[in-house]
């Protein structure tokens, strides 16, 4: 198992890979690997878009003590692999579909660093009580406004050396408009609330009409 060079993803035969902390226990019926008394869980790019970011080139890291606000947190596959990375931060885990939010507590319930919040994003003041700071936002949201939930959190609680990653859907946002523009207009937005875009990665072929965008203070 070869380590790439975000720390705690692994890589073999072109396949992302993540150490389950948890010997034995799937989450989304991936394959694991069973190399010199690890257990390595298979990040499939076809079942996670930040599996697909990485796939794709972007460049980022997540450090085993990061703290991470999610946004969109639905059953748990991502967050499930962000929990393996950073095995000594906290995951918030922010969700609001009961059906996604009963799935997300049973993982839960198998990791002590995912923090599950049944809440609505638009409004982070509601949760205020339960994030701290954090040194990544994630946004994984299929709304029309899921730039404005992604500006308002990143304004409420990310630190001022962390980064957010947004995953814009862009038949979600304006069915009318290329997605290429779609995603200009994001980033436009995003800079017009003094972000600076990092990076802008295609999600194709693995999701149709997606692009990752990260961004800083």
């Amino acid at each position: 198992m070869k380590k790439t060079y975000i720390p705690g993803v692994f890589k073999d035969k072109n396949q992302f890979f993540t150490i389950n902390p948890v010997k034995g226990f799937k989450v989304y019926n991936e394959k694991i690997v069973k190399k010199n008394g690890k257990e390595y869980r298979s990040w499939n790019p076809y079942r996670s878009k930040l599996a697909t970011a990485l796939q794709n080139g972007m460049n980022f890291e997540i450090q085993h003590d990061t703290n991470v606000l999610y946004l969109g947190a639905a059953t748990g596959t991502t967050v499930s692999h962000i929990s393996d990375i950073a095995e000594n931060g906290v995951v918030y885990a922010v969700e609001n579909a009961p059906v996604a939010m009963k799935k997300l507590l049973t993982l839960c319930k198998e990791r002590n660093n995912i923090i599950p919040i049944f809440e609505d994003a638009f409004h982070p003041d509601r949760y205020s009580m339960i994030v701290s700071c954090v040194d990544i936002v994630y946004q994984d949201i299929s709304q029309r406004n899921q730039s404005d939930i992604f500006i308002k959190n990143i304004n409420r609680y990310l630190k001022k050396d962390g980064f957010g990653l947004i995953m814009v859907k862009a038949r979600s946002v304006d069915v009318s408009l290329k997605p290429k523009k779609v995603y200009e207009n994001v980033c436009e937005e995003l800079e017009k609330n003094d972000l600076k875009v990092i990076d802008v990665v295609d999600l194709s072929p693995f999701e149709k009409d997606h692009a990752a965008i990260l961004s800083s203070f």
